[in-house]
């Protein structure tokens, strides 16, 4: 089958959003209408009025916005209404009823919970079963849910491959298929396992791909299973690449031995309200969340060394308000939708522009005004004149600050005489702990794909990844200790090699105990000593 993409805004039929339609003025299904008013949501987003038309006609689209301009429900809502619901007529009909008939693909485990519950909602009334899949997860609660029947599956690539592979994610009657944050799922390294996804469904069908920017690989990708696509921007073509307006920036020049200083003065700024750190690295994130919670903060992390569990934990206790500061590395907070977000901080300089504009853009959402603190550190002032000549944000040298410094209080507002340690009268949140931690049976150690399972590892949290007391870390390896033979036993060598005597003796559990006896004593025979060496 031949197909093309328009790459070129001028080549493609011009789309402009109409002002002050409801969604039911695009067609939109009466029941689907009914249960986003029953949320407050009535009237589109610029993104989605413009996506509805051509989507609800079942035209490929590639649709081309900045992240919080709202892309779910232009995609979803069209998704929503092609589906055939169980209530439907013709649903018995199907060749395959209860197989997935449309397919949503997105980068991330947080995302995907965000698409999954934004469609659910949308779904209460029109009798469409949404199953969220991804990996960190035990696989039998997934399975099961699917053996049972869905209608739309949203989902990571790995974990969606797993089981296809093993037969249990049916694809043949996949009528539509949403590729949400394209770039994202580029750099993370997905593109490949997207493409593998797409050979598997019908050639016939509906695809639409969204993505902030369009780098060649997505474009590639696009002409060999999209079939003559729409491209709608969100934006005009000179705002590409540009921050959004709603967006005040504000970058300083800051010591790393005063940073959590300045971070807890800049926490307690007037009007401030849901506040996203950025780190670089997972140990960076575990730590600063822990300083501002000894600081009075109401703080969580989000970070690869949690558990999917305490990750969700963190995340519903930011959405419900139970704590109002989420430190998060980059990968872990990829698919945060939080549009009251009023702070973002960078922790330190991004490695590039574009990741500065991914971090920045969780505030400043749905049309509210944001604000963002970049703190850099004298060594990455060359890194942040790159990203500052790129986006062209006119602030070459960042202006040197500290946390006494006066342009600090006055520029972000806070109070005259802040310190760094928030009173106990204003210590109103609940806290982390007030968020109770849903109990995920399994992990991810059986999904083939090393992205998004790269970070979780643990379903229980931390506490098993923690040292214990003979050097080694807990849970598997701790239990492999007998393999490494005669230590444990009466120091025949090639009899233990394999760790059977050990644990057929019924002594592993005392075996460490034992260890640290004969080095107290030195009493180990040659032959012990020799092996253990």
């Amino acid at each position: 089958m031949q197909r093309g993409l328009e790459t070129d805004a001028a080549e493609s039929p011009e789309v402009r959003p109409e002002e002050d339609k409801t969604f039911a003025d695009f067609g939109v299904r009466e029941d689907i209408c009914e249960a986003l008013a029953e949320k407050g949501i009535t009237h589109p987003f610029p993104i989605q009025s413009m996506t509805l038309p051509v989507a609800l006609s079942g035209q490929d689209i590639i649709g081309q916005a900045k992240t919080g301009t709202g892309k779910t429900l232009g995609f979803g809502l069209p998704v929503l209404q092609r589906v055939v619901g169980r209530d439907d007529a013709a649903w018995a009909s199907l060749k395959s009823p209860g197989a997935p008939q449309a397919l949503i693909v997105v980068p991330t485990r947080e995302l995907a919970v965000q698409v999954g519950n934004d469609i659910s909602v949308a779904a209460r009334k029109r009798n469409a079963r949404v199953a969220t899949i991804y990996g960190g997860r035990a696989y039998e609660p997934q399975i099961a849910e699917l053996e049972k029947g869905v209608e739309i599956v949203v989902g990571t690539p790995g974990r969606l491959i797993d089981l296809h592979r093993q037969k249990y994610l049916n694809l043949q009657q996949v009528g539509a298929v949403v590729l949400d944050e394209a770039d994202e799922m580029l750099d993370l390294g997905f593109l490949p396992d997207v493409e593998r996804l797409l050979a598997s469904v019908p050639e016939v069908r509906q695809t639409m791909l969204f993505s902030a920017t369009m780098p060649g690989p997505v474009i590639s990708m696009a002409r060999r299973y999209m079939s003559h696509p729409m491209h709608i921007r969100a934006s005009t073509p000179d705002d590409e690449g540009a921050t959004k307006k709603d967006i005040r920036q504000v970058i300083y020049r800051a010591h790393p031995m005063d940073k959590d200083e300045l971070i807890a003065r800049a926490l307690q700024a007037n009007g401030r309200g849901r506040t996203i750190i950025f780190t670089k690295t997972k140990r960076a994130a575990a730590r600063l969340s822990d300083e501002l919670v000894k600081r009075g903060f109401a703080a969580g992390a989000i970070h690869g060394d949690l558990g999917q569990g305490a990750r969700e934990q963190a995340l519903r206790a930011f959405r419900n308000e139970k704590v109002d500061v989420l430190v998060a590395t980059d990968v872990a907070a990829r698919g945060i939708d939080v549009e009251d977000v009023t702070h973002v901080v960078n922790f330190q300089c991004p490695e590039d522009e574009k990741i500065y504009l991914h971090r920045i853009g969780r505030t400043g959402r749905a049309g509210n005004k944001g604000t963002a603190i970049t703190l850099v550190d004298w060594d990455d002032v060359p890194r942040w004149s790159l990203i500052n000549r790129a986006l062209d944000l006119g602030v070459p040298e960042p202006v040197e600050t500290y946390s006494s410094s006066k342009h600090l209080f006055t520029d972000l507002d806070i109070p005259e005489g802040t310190k760094g340690k928030l009173p106990r009268n204003k210590r109103t949140h609940a806290g982390l702990e007030a968020e109770e931690v849903e109990d995920i049976d399994g992990d991810d150690r059986r999904s083939r794909s090393g992205g998004e399972s790269r970070g979780k590892a643990r379903p229980s949290g931390r506490s098993s990844g923690s040292r214990s007391r003979n050097g080694g870390r807990g849970g598997r390896r701790r239990s492999e200790k007998p393999s490494q033979g005669p230590r444990e036993g009466n120091g025949s060598g090639p009899q233990r090699s394999d760790g059977g005597s050990a644990e057929s003796g019924g002594r592993g559990g005392d075996a460490p105990r034992r260890r640290r006896r004969r080095r107290r004593t030195g009493g180990a025979s040659g032959s012990q000593a020799s092996s253990a060496e």
